[in-house]
């Protein structure tokens, strides 16, 4: 009998693979053609409906506060002081081209995100729940994800766009009327004016055409790269294709990918735009006609060469590339911290031209991989949840009160800094403790993610910050402060300078005698302030951190609550004692 067995698996193993392997390449296959289907159906069902929601939206956010941003615009160039009168004479003779780009673009781009938003994110969405482990979840989220949730992203982006144009713009200006000793002014000659504009023009001239050129010639190839490199991953089961769970969305993006070489090349339109208005800055900064003009050429020549790194064709250019600037640009900066010294690569505006999209085309990584890199959401869930316990612990020593955030909610975040900037600074600074005390390479989250340059999210926004971010972490760290040292660094923080509110919160807090110490200190808390206000203007920062402080508002309101039930509590017993001694 055993032998009979040996028999019928030696002989019909192989064939039973085969089997196997065929009806899991055909479910694949009716996997996928039923996703198409259903989200085409729901992208025509749900596009309409949040697209137009979308492009409502922001058209009437640009069109509503376009007067509004023209002369606060207007009115911040001539009331700062960090600029002479010759260049705030160019800025307005520029500001009508720069206006008329922003009604053009955010109208056009407005209507591009819309339409694609509202007609491929329940598309998406269908394929995405593919990867649901359940077949009965599979189909339920595949008819139900994509629908509502598409509908209230929509509404999402147009509230975050309103929150940047409305709150984080007006902050920018505010910044440049304010007029302080530390910021660096510039300055123009009146015989240079004519020169920036003319090397302005010739710029859009001269760039954009062939820009667009160069993007539309090396499209097809770019087109027939990208395929090339889906199918080898479709074939060879590698990247987004590991998994059999992610074969539907990989199969997406093959059919898809034709809109996104189509993206690229208005990205490169786009971009060429401000590439070549960017000659008059380099007029400006070289004081010469001449370099300003070798910009407008070199640009061309970084863009092809640009465009073949990323599509792996060969090294160069043969377009002309002249010398735009007197001596070349240092890609390293020294940052000194107590002794210490810090390198790190500091991207400049010349060192490599702002290119179109393109879309790597290396070797894609499996899904696994990808979801092991830290994404930008957690970092912004992390940021919330540690502001959230923070202002908990501020609360709980009255240094922030339910007035102070029925202030900061009242007045749209503008007025309370305790608030506003004061918590997310004291969070902020907390974060940078616990990365030293843990010895991270990095951002040590609360979840115990630890964030480095290797996994930290491929955003640019967070690019620019995540160095800087590392080099304040090593002035903090060298700089050895006590517990004593600390408590008046949060004290700094808490209350951005207010010298009464310090003085009225008493945390045990020692200022240091040594005069240079203290000083040292307080640069490095103005700095990590500074760093939190940026950061505040990102999008999508007030919409997360208004919850945040509604959260804080309940828990002010419960606190009270239950004191006053506390208090009162105590009172009846007290009178209730009362009441027995006298009886007795």
């Amino acid at each position: 009998m055993a032998s009979l067995v040996d028999w019928v698996r030696s002989n019909y193993s192989a064939p039973m693979d085969s089997i196997l392997r065929c009806l899991q390449v055909a479910y694949i296959v009716f996997a996928f053609c039923c996703a198409l289907l259903i989200g085409a159906l729901k992208g025509v069902l749900v596009g309409p409906i949040a697209g137009l929601l979308l492009i409502v939206g922001n058209v009437g956010v640009i069109l509503l506060l376009f007067p509004y941003h023209v002369f606060w615009t207007v009115y911040s160039l001539i009331k700062t002081n960090r600029i002479n009168t010759a260049l705030k004479f160019t800025f307005l003779l520029v500001l009508p081209i720069l206006f008329g780009l922003w009604l053009a673009l955010g109208i056009f781009a407005t209507v591009l995100i819309g339409i694609g938003y509202g007609f491929f994110a329940p598309w998406v969405s269908t394929f995405e729940a593919f990867r649901q482990n359940s077949e009965a979840k599979k189909f339920l989220h595949s008819i139900v994800d994509g629908t509502w949730g598409t509908i209230k992203g929509s509404c999402t982006v147009v509230r975050d766009f309103a929150d940047f144009c409305y709150h984080s713009y007006p902050l920018y200006l505010n910044e440049l009327r304010e007029c302080s000793d530390h910021h660096e002014s510039h300055s123009i000659r009146l015989v240079e004016v004519p020169a920036c504009i003319v090397v302005g023009l010739m710029g859009l001239v001269v760039d954009v055409p062939l820009f667009t050129i160069i993007a539309v010639i090396k499209s097809p190839y770019m087109l027939f790269k990208g395929w090339q490199r889906l199918l080898h991953d479709l074939i060879s089961r590698e990247g987004p294709f590991l998994e059999t769970a992610c074969v539907p969305v990989a199969g997406l993006a093959i059919l898809l990918w034709p809109l996104v070489v189509v993206g690229s090349i208005l990205m490169a339109i786009v971009s060429s735009i401000f590439i070549g208005l960017y000659g008059s800055v380099i007029v400006y900064q070289e004081r010469s006609f001449q370099r300003g003009a070798a910009y407008v050429v070199a640009m061309v020549s970084e863009f092809d060469e640009y465009t073949n790194d990323w599509l792996y064709l060969r090294e160069g250019s043969i377009l002309p590339k002249p010398r735009y600037r007197k001596r070349k640009v240092s890609h390293s900066a020294e940052f000194s911290a107590g002794g210490s010294t810090i390198r790190g690569k500091v991207g400049s505006a010349s060192s490599a031209a702002p290119a179109m999209f393109v879309p790597s085309l290396a070797p894609s990584k499996s899904v696994r991989e990808a979801i092991q890199e830290v994404k930008m959401v957690q970092i912004w869930e992390e940021l919330m949840k540690s502001c959230e316990m923070r202002g908990k612990e501020l609360v709980d020593v009255n240094v922030i009160t339910q007035i102070h955030l029925s202030e900061w909610l009242r007045t749209k975040g503008n007025s309370q800094e305790i608030v506003g900037l004061g918590l997310p600074s004291y969070a902020f600074l907390h974060s940078l403790l616990y990365a030293i005390k843990s010895g991270s390479r990095g951002l040590l989250l609360n979840s115990g993610v630890e964030v480095t340059q290797l996994n930290q999210p491929q955003d640019r926004l967070l690019e620019w910050f995540f160095h800087p971010v590392m080099v304040l972490k090593e002035q903090i760290r060298v700089l050895g402060m006590s517990e004593d040292e600390i408590r008046f660094m949060e004290k700094l923080v808490v209350f951005t300078g207010d010298v009464l509110g310090m003085e009225a919160w008493d945390n045990g807090s020692v200022a240091p005698q040594d005069a240079v110490r203290a000083a040292q200190i307080q640069a490095i808390s103005r700095r990590l302030v500074g760093m939190t206000r940026s950061i505040s203007k990102f999008p999508t920062y007030r919409r997360r951190y208004r919850q945040v402080v509604k959260v804080l508002m309940a828990y002010c309101i419960d606190r009270e609550g239950s004191t006053r039930t506390g208090s009162t509590r105590s009172v009846a017993s007290i009178a209730s004692i009362e009441i027995v001694q006298a009886k007795v």
